[in-house]
């Protein structure tokens, strides 16, 4: 069973951030990074199908080479292959989701794996894009993986506790939550093997970018919270005025 994992490296802020001089990123040295959390529980669900089923695990992620320190984490835990993807921004959920759907056509896995969002950018949308790109059914928010022959059976998380109990086939997108396993930890000789492993580099393709980052700030503190009340028409509406008026 061949299952690609895509991967993020995220940035986490510590208590103070400046900003580069265009205004358009974080300046790097107030940033730390590391894999992302919800990654982490999808790449040791692929690593646990493997033990129990065979086959290889792939980690792909798109980013810069400083990126490669969280593929390396994967392959530590023990992913046998590693992709990187260069020329996408990593802040645009639909242009990263085209890049590694690139990966994800020619590795023909027999399952993709994502955590449900990057605790950066918390837009759970890439999973979604992928699979809509790769025209592979989806399931989100997976708690639990029960896989057959050629089709699996998901526990998937709703809201107020309720679980919805899915069967999908095969090969398909699923997006994990944390706390669907315990993702193991690195011993020193497996970090140091990875170390030596080599990473494939691939270019990604024209795609059109879905946002682009116009500027970044510190927001002002306000005199407090604006309560818009319960009925939704009215929300949206409010929503859509204050918007405007920022924005103006």
């Amino acid at each position: 069973m061949r299952t690609v994992v895509c991967i993020k490296q995220v940035r986490t802020l510590g208590d103070e951030v400046e900003f580069t001089d265009d205004g358009r990123d974080v300046d790097p040295d107030y940033v730390d990074l590391a894999l992302n959390e919800w990654d982490s529980f999808a790449t040791e669900e692929a690593l646990q199908l493997k033990e129990r089923l065979g086959g290889e695990v792939v980690v792909v992620t798109c980013g810069p080479e400083e990126s490669e320190a969280a593929l390396r984490r994967c392959l530590a835990m023990g992913a046998d292959r590693a992709v990187r993807i260069e020329g996408v921004a990593a802040h645009d959920p639909i242009g990263v989701a085209h890049a590694l759907a690139e990966v994800v056509r020619d590795e023909e896995p027999d399952l993709v794996l994502c955590g449900v969002q990057s605790s950066d950018s918390v837009q759970a949308a890439t999973g979604t894009a992928l699979a809509e790109l790769v025209e592979l059914p989806r399931v989100a928010v997976v708690t639990r993986l029960e896989p057959g022959d050629g089709k699996a059976t998901a526990h998937r998380e709703l809201e107020g506790g309720l679980v919805d109990v899915v069967e999908v086939d095969l090969p398909a997108v699923l997006t994990t939550q944390t706390g669907i396993n315990q993702p193991r930890y690195a011993n020193l000789r497996a970090i140091k093997q990875a170390e030596q492993v080599e990473i494939t580099v691939r270019q990604a393709a024209s795609a059109p970018a879905a946002s682009r980052v116009r500027r970044m700030f510190v927001p002002p503190r306000g005199e407090g919270a604006e309560m818009l009340g319960t009925d939704p028409g009215e929300v949206a509406r409010r929503i859509a005025d204050l918007v405007k008026e920022r924005t103006a």
